[in-house]
């Protein structure tokens, strides 16, 4: 697979951004990868970038703001930014030889897929398709309770801290002083699950995004949508996630919304091997229906 370094002009300066061309003597669908939560930079995604170009797509990688050498810094950002990043990068991938102007759109993973379909609420115009894998249709906060509450077994006492932290945050109180609390906690054999990923640097972040409401985007999205979950994932609400969709996406017969038993979050199983190819740890049967749809948009 050929690959191009080219960039991405944002509101935090211009990302690295790295084009995946599958051969081809046709002019090729083309998709911008958007990430989940954490660091993100454009040639460190392995072999994603050419299995899912082998789906039949040209594919666009870019770093995270702060991330790879790129300027700014994630954590500063809203999913609404994040949304910005990615149309901006939707627009370099259109004008790319060997892509279908007509036919770009997004796969985003895991929190990436609430950009994914914020950005195709923002620009209908512009994407002409959105794929999600295990990406929620519930808001972050609710996903995250699902997530401690599995990474917990239920423990009643950290769930009632999570839901006071959420709460405290969201009603304005300053991040520090919830940090503060959430450190009394610390002998607390479910203290590393229930609060690893917030400390204090982390909460502002969880601020800015945990109130985001995907009900309120879904009915917005004018693209055929392809989701994808795992049936054991427990890091998302496979089944409530299901449910919003096929409540509020506008119907559809592109529509095509997917469950994979027996893998996790990632359409991968829980014990995920990198020395193993990427494409031989997805869900059985999913990259064979990402090549029929793409080739049906």
């Amino acid at each position: 697979m050929r690959e191009t370094t080219t960039s991405v002009s944002t509101a935090m300066g211009d990302m690295r951004a790295v084009v995946y061309y599958p051969d081809s003597d046709r002019p090729l669908p083309g998709i911008v990868l958007v990430d989940g939560a954490g660091d993100s930079v454009a040639d460190d995604w392995g072999s994603q970038p050419a299995t899912f170009g082998g789906c039949g797509a040209v594919i666009l990688t870019h770093d995270k703001p702060g991330c790879g050498g790129s300027p700014g810094d994630w954590r500063d950002q809203t999913l609404a930014g994040r949304a910005s990043d990615s149309l901006a990068a939707l627009e370099v991938l259109r004008h790319q030889p060997g892509v279908d102007p007509d036919r770009v759109g997004f796969l985003g993973i895991s929190q990436g897929g609430w950009v994914s379909y914020l950005a195709a609420s923002m620009a209908p115009r512009a994407v002409r398709h959105v794929v999600t894998i295990s990406g929620a249709g519930v808001s972050p906060a609710e996903q995250e309770r699902y997530r401690i509450a599995c990474a917990v077994d239920g423990d009643e006492e950290a769930l009632a801290w999570v839901d006071e932290r959420t709460r405290r945050l969201l009603a304005g109180e300053d991040p520090a002083s919830v940090s503060a609390s959430q450190s009394a906690y610390a002998d607390r054999p479910w203290y590393a699950l229930a609060c690893g990923h917030y400390p204090p640097d982390m909460l502002p972040f969880f601020v800015r995004i945990a109130g985001f409401d995907p009900a309120a985007v879904f009915p917005k999205v004018r693209c055929p949508v392809f989701a994808a979950f795992g049936g054991a994932d427990t890091s998302v609400p496979t089944r409530r996630s299901v449910a919003v969709l096929n409540d509020l996406l506008p119907s559809d017969p592109r529509h095509a919304i997917a469950v994979y038993p027996d893998v996790g979050h990632g359409l991968l199983p829980a014990e995920y091997d990198r020395t193993i190819p990427y494409s031989d740890q997805l869900a059985p049967g999913f990259l064979a229906m990402l090549t029929e749809w793409l080739a049906r948009r």
